[in-house]
């Protein structure tokens, strides 16, 4: 299925039913008044976190989703049918906004968490309502209100513990796949990656963390070149992001650390929290050097970013340093656990 992580959808919900005008009709009873029912709720259209689904896809088919109308009040005081309520499955990780006033009306974070995005209308009063000492025999009901409409605006951000961070061709889908068992396309030209990928990467018995590959920046990337802007987003959620670079680039008059610089530029112009995220520099690539080489021309990179943080030299082709990292990202993991999502409470 086509990776799709932005939408849109309308919903409606269901109109309130029509109240009843009736008056009590039963033998001996010659003043037995008005006995007309409110009319039944609409249904109302709520949103569902799901198991399972990791794209939007399915809502570039079906756009609009509708809450059953209420049924109408009846005699003997009856209260109408009130109507079906609207269920919509969305992947875990959807940011669910109203598109006209720009409002974020939930972040569904949790499997099973639910969000009311349009409420049913009321049903409208039957005559027993307006019943009263001046006026005992009312013959007039309230219709019902109408349900909610509304159109809504879906951005899908994956929930996965780590990223990966990098030019094109920087190694990183080779990486996903050493580690995990994630296969995304792997060539020798850049741009292989064409949208997010998720792996599992197990880091022992019972220890496991989840890694996102997305498609490599380039400069400019924050003000739309290349594919990496749109898929930012899907690093927001992460907790620790691993750079990526090309200890051997193909081109010679390629500098790593004025690529390392641009990628951390473009995160700062994205957003102020991501480019804060705790960040990990990967040397990739080493296999293709001599070890002492490529140690000495480790050493160079990180004294000229003046880096603080982890350093790692590995290769995804061969897989020599990925057993250290997959231990060292799970220590990081287990001792800085994420923070309990807050689940909020239906609208009511």
């Amino acid at each position: 299925m086509k990776f799709v992580d932005e939408a849109k959808l309308k919903v409606q919900a269901g109109n309130g039913g029509r109240g009843c005008v009736s008056f009590r009709r039963e033998k001996f009873v010659p003043f037995g008044g008005p006995d007309g029912g409110d009319g039944g709720l609409g249904g109302s259209v709520y949103l569902k976190a799901v198991e399972g689904m990791n794209t939007l896809a399915d809502f570039r088919i079906s756009r609009t989703y509708k809450g059953q109308n209420g049924e109408s009040g009846s005699g003997n005081d009856c209260t109408g049918h009130g109507g079906a309520d609207t269920v919509v499955s969305i992947p875990i990780g959807t940011v669910v906004v109203d598109k006209d006033t720009g409002e974020t009306l939930g972040d569904l974070t949790v499997e099973g968490q639910t969000l009311l995005v349009a409420k049913g209308g009321k049903g409208g009063w039957g005559n027993t309502r307006f019943k009263s000492s001046t006026n005992r025999t009312p013959r007039k009901s309230g219709l019902g209100l109408p349900g909610e409409k509304r159109e809504l605006q879906l951005e899908l951000k994956l929930i996965a513990d780590v990223g990966l961070l990098g030019l094109p061709n920087a190694g990183k889908s080779t990486l996903i796949r050493a580690v995990s068992a994630a296969r995304p396309k792997v060539a020798d030209y850049p741009f292989t990656t064409l949208h997010p990928n998720l792996g599992v990467v197990s880091a022992g018995l019972g220890r496991s963390f989840v890694m996102a590959d997305i498609p490599g920046l380039i400069e400019g990337a924050a003000d739309g070149a290349g594919l990496g802007i749109r898929f930012l987003k899907h690093l927001q959620r992460t907790r620790v992001l691993l750079h990526l670079i090309d200890i051997a680039p193909a081109d010679p008059q390629a500098d790593p650390v004025k690529d390392a610089r641009t990628i951390v530029g473009e995160l700062k112009k994205f957003a102020a929290d991501l480019a804060a995220k705790e960040r990990w520099l990967l040397i990739n690539k080493i296999d293709l050097l001599e070890p002492k080489e490529a140690q000495q021309r480790a050493k160079e990179i990180v004294r000229r970013l003046r880096w603080k943080g982890p350093v790692l030299l590995l290769s995804g082709a061969t897989g020599e340093g990925t057993e250290e990292l997959k231990q060292a990202v799970m220590r990081y993991l287990e001792e800085h656990p994420r923070a309990p999502a807050k689940v909020a409470a239906d609208a009511e």
